[in-house]
């Protein structure tokens, strides 16, 4: 079963892959404003996750998604959920 933290480092792994330059990636990095990714490049990334951890992110599940930590906490409990 997935760990919140390996969750994270998954997400932070993937998510690395999509930015440009040398930003290091937190927990507290927030997705858009610190990334510069768009909203279409976000939701390729959900889409991307979905596939990763095998689960489906409900859209109002990720709307107020700001930081890799919150969006960490979605998927950790959409997978709890699934299990």
């Amino acid at each position: 079963m997935a760990t919140l933290e390996s969750v994270q480092n998954d997400i932070i792994r993937l998510l690395g892959a999509k930015v440009e330059g040398d930003l290091a990636l937190t927990a507290d990095t927030n997705i858009v404003a610190d990334t510069g990714l768009d909203s279409v490049s976000v939701m390729d990334f959900v889409f991307e996750l979905e596939d990763e951890f095998g689960i489906t992110v409900p859209l109002d599940r990720i709307s107020d998604v700001k930081t890799v930590r919150q969006l960490a906490e979605t998927v950790h409990g959409l997978i709890l959920e699934n299990a």
